[in-house]
């Protein structure tokens, strides 16, 4: 029986390749540029309707070539508008996308992996195991998926102005796939967004945090959580590798000499655990000498975790501290909760290869 050649996928390819990949049809490099701003700047995966290609080019890539698009398995609205879809990849697996539109902008939150493995304990991807990584194709896919819909249903040219890399799964675990999408959400031919309007976030995998600066300096946050290290070891288990005298640095070196940069470490607030004046007050100290903004994030509740929300009042309490000392810093309005798209929330489906059968149980503060 003759093996049948695998089919390149265009969605899967950065400009670069696309170039690289027409040049090697014999074709010139600039008809990727055409199929690749067909592809991301129209969301056009019809190799027919691709009109400024010559009709024998178009049968002849098409012959050889697949664009494909995640499946939707649902797609969800909140009251407050915030969206999220349900996308199943070719293996089965799925994940969660969402969209938070205000008045002044769209932000996109997409997903980096098929669960996640770092395993925080108030976090829900984390409880779901880890299954893979996404491929190039399957994470600029999330952004392709949001704004054919909400093009075709608003008619916004440019509904996504934002982009976080908050989803599920740690982004720089997935380094040179999440590095090559994002080089394309960038790119003036497919969704142009700028540096300062890209941002990655991670929970501290300092050497990628090093190497993301030279290939591919967007906007940094922090997934923080902690001012110290006894309490982060045991909400964040990764601290243990890398702990916030490691972190503090990396961040300190990202920002080097860009004036106007800062770092944004995300603190979610759970209560009798991270959320005292004197935790406040340690994490002023742990801050002192980076430019950071620090986003408080109401704890998002799940299914079987052993933690709740901060009060309000307790949240503006902490922030009041971190506001006396200089310290920018903002609480997150939660949004998507009714629909299960808040922070933290994101499960998808995914086959659990690191068979975790054990749970932490709850973290009380030191």
């Amino acid at each position: 029986m003759t093996a049948v050649e695998p089919r390149t996928d265009l969605m899967d390819m950065d400009r670069a390749a696309m170039r690289a990949f027409f040049a090697s049809l014999g074709e010139k490099p600039f008809r990727g540029d055409q199929v690749f701003q067909w592809i991301h700047q129209h969301q056009i995966v019809d190799i027919d309707a691709m009109t400024n290609l010559a009709r024998p080019l178009r049968h002849r890539i098409g012959a050889q070539t697949d664009i494909a698009p995640l499946e939707v398995v649902y797609d969800r609205v909140a009251t407050d508008g915030t969206r999220k879809w349900l996308l199943r990849l070719k293996d089965g697996n799925c994940i969660e996308t969402v969209f938070i539109p205000e008045a002044d902008r769209g932000t996109l939150c997409v997903s980096s992996q098929a669960g996640c493995a770092l395993n925080c304990t108030f976090c829900s991807t984390a409880q779901q195991g880890f299954s893979r990584n996404l491929s190039c194709g399957e994470i600029i896919g999330q952004l392709w998926t949001a704004v054919q819909a909400l093009k075709s249903d608003t008619g916004a040219e440019r509904p996504v102005t934002n982009v976080v890399m908050m989803g599920m799964g740690e982004p720089l675990l997935n380094f040179d796939n999440v590095v090559q999408a994002m080089g394309i959400m960038l790119d003036d031919l497919a969704y142009g967004l700028s540096r300062r309007r890209v941002t990655l976030s991670t929970s501290g995998i300092v050497p990628r945090i090093d190497a993301l600066r030279e290939a591919c300096p967007v906007s940094l946050a922090v997934s923080l959580h902690a001012p110290t290290d006894a309490l982060r070891d045991r909400l964040i288990p990764i601290n243990r590798k890398y702990p916030l005298s490691q972190l503090m640095a990396a961040c300190r070196r990202y920002v080097a000499d860009q004036p106007r940069a800062r770092v944004t470490m995300e603190y979610v607030m759970l209560e009798g655990v991270n959320d005292s004046p004197r935790h406040a007050r340690q994490l002023v100290g742990l801050l002192s000498g980076i430019p950071a903004k620090v986003n408080l994030i109401p704890f998002n509740p799940f299914p079987g975790t052993p933690y709740a929300r901060s009060a309000a009042a307790v949240i503006d309490r902490f922030r009041e501290v971190l506001m006396s000392a200089g310290i920018v810093s903002v609480t997150r309005k939660t949004r998507g909760e009714e629909i299960a798209a808040a922070c933290g929330q994101l499960v998808g489906r995914v086959e659990d290869r690191t068979r975790r059968s054990a749970r932490s149980g709850a973290v009380s503060a030191e």
